[in-house]
């Protein structure tokens, strides 16, 4: 779970990320950012509509599963940076964590939050070092 340091209050605090941040699209996900020098650190978000899923065990699920994937890279985001993923698909729900962590850490990427010296996979174990 991501600390309440590294989250959104309110829904009003989305509206500068909103109105004046860039955009990183993929076919599953899409994250708006922003530098905001006002913060000490990063805040992050991930809107899952109800037309993705009906279900909120389900909606809670992708959010759950994203926030992890930031939470992981933490150490490696450079700046305090304000982050909101937008879910496209209720297929996330059910991604192999692998695809799911490359999907994410790829659209970090591209919007230049990271660092370059990360790692891909730092988790994940190949089956071939064992």
């Amino acid at each position: 779970m991501i600390a309440r340091l590294y989250r959104f209050h309110g829904h009003a605090s989305l509206g500068f990320v909103y109105k004046r941040g860039q955009v990183v699209r993929g076919p599953l996900l899409a994250l708006k950012y922003i530098r905001n020098d006002r913060q000490s650190s990063y805040r992050v978000a991930v809107v899952v509509s109800r037309k993705i899923h009906k279900s909120a065990v389900v909606r809670n699920r992708i959010r759950r599963r994203i926030y992890e994937i930031v939470r992981l890279q933490a150490a490696q985001i450079r700046d305090s940076y304000d982050l909101v993923f937008t879910v496209f698909g209720a297929q996330l729900a059910t991604l192999p964590p692998a695809e799911l962590e490359r999907t994410v850490i790829g659209q970090l990427r591209k919007a230049g939050v990271l660092t370059s010296a990360t790692s891909e996979n730092h988790d994940i174990v190949n089956p071939k070092d064992k």
